[in-house]
C-alpha cells in the first residue's frame, strides 16, 4: 500500500435517519443498514455499481466524541509513523487506534482542530 488516497467518508450526526433520507434523495444513493451495538448506522451505496460510497453514523457509542460532520479517512502506508507525525505537527489523537479488519484506524484533530482519520497497517 503506497497510495495516499481518501479511503472512506462517514457523516456523524445526531439524527442519522434524517441525514440518511436527505443524502439518499439528493445523491441518489441506496441505503443498507449496518448494525452497531444496539442501534443501526447506514452504508450509502452507489445504485449503479453496488459499491459502498459513504457511511452515515449516529453520534453515539464509538462515535460520541465526533462533532456532527463528514469525517474523511486517509489511507497511509504506516499508521504509527503518520500518528507520530500528526502529534509532532500539533495534532491530537481523539480515538484509537482501533482494528478494522486487517487494518487499523485512528481519529485525530489536525493543527487547526479539524477532525480527520487515518487508516493503515
Amino acid at each position: 500500500m503506497q497510495r495516499f488516497d481518501v479511503m472512506w467518508v462517514d457523516l456523524t450526526t445526531p439524527d442519522a435517519e434524517e441525514a440518511r433520507d436527505f443524502y439518499a434523495e439528493v445523491c441518489g444513493w441506496r441505503v443498507e443498514e449496518t448494525p452497531v451495538e444496539n442501534y443501526v448506522d447506514y452504508t450509502m451505496v452507489d445504485p449503479v455499481t453496488g459499491e459502498p460510497v459513504a457511511g452515515i453514523c449516529h453520534r453515539q457509542g464509538p462515535n460520541e466524541f465526533i462533532p456532527p460532520q463528514w469525517m474523511v479517512y486517509f489511507e497511509v502506508p504506516d499508521l504509527d509513523k503518520a500518528i507520530a507525525a500528526a502529534i509532532r505537527k500539533g495534532g491530537d489523537v481523539i480515538d484509537g487506534p482501533r482494528k478494522m479488519g486487517k487494518l487499523r484506524f485512528v481519529c485525530l484533530k489536525d493543527c487547526q482542530k479539524a477532525y480527520f482519520a487515518l487508516v493503515g497497517p
